[in-house]
């Protein structure tokens, strides 16, 4: 399975990605940081 990553963007949000699909966008940092540990557990 391809890592799960994050990407800040232009409008100071942050989209996360598992491999080139994205799984959210629009979030802050807290909450993507969020979401990509529950899914690393």
């Amino acid at each position: 399975m391809p890592p799960i990553r994050l990407k800040p963007t232009h409008d100071g949000t942050y989209t996360v990605y598992r491999g080139s699909q994205v799984l959210m966008s629009g979030l802050t940092r807290a909450q993507a940081e969020s979401l990509v540990a529950r899914a690393a557990a």
